[in-house]
């Protein structure tokens, strides 16, 4: 009964902290100062969205979850690179000006 009174406690209290933590990396995306913090912002949503996935799991016991957790790491990481080259390269526009 203590123990899982423990988990409860535990589970309320991490997704409290993932909510909070993707509102903050949300308000980072956009009043962002630069295009590299809202890179690294979204970054970080990508992170907290496998970590609600694998709360998920936790919580539903369903093993279903991992596999959306692997298809949001992928899609992150593939934003990621994505938005990097595009700031590293410039916009298109700026590359038909010279």
């Amino acid at each position: 009964m203590m123990i899982e009174t423990v988990q409860t406690v535990g589970t309320v209290l991490t997704v409290a902290l993932l909510l909070a933590a993707m509102v903050c990396a949300g308000i980072r995306i956009v009043r962002g100062p630069s295009g590299p913090d809202r890179v690294v912002a979204l970054d970080l949503l990508g992170i907290l969205g496998v970590s609600a996935a694998g709360m998920a799991v936790i919580v539903s016991g369903s093993t279903a979850f991992i596999d959306i957790a692997l298809g949001v790491a992928l899609v992150s990481f593939l934003a990621a690179v994505a938005f990097a080259g595009f700031i590293e390269h410039g916009s298109i526009e700026e590359e038909e000006e010279q």
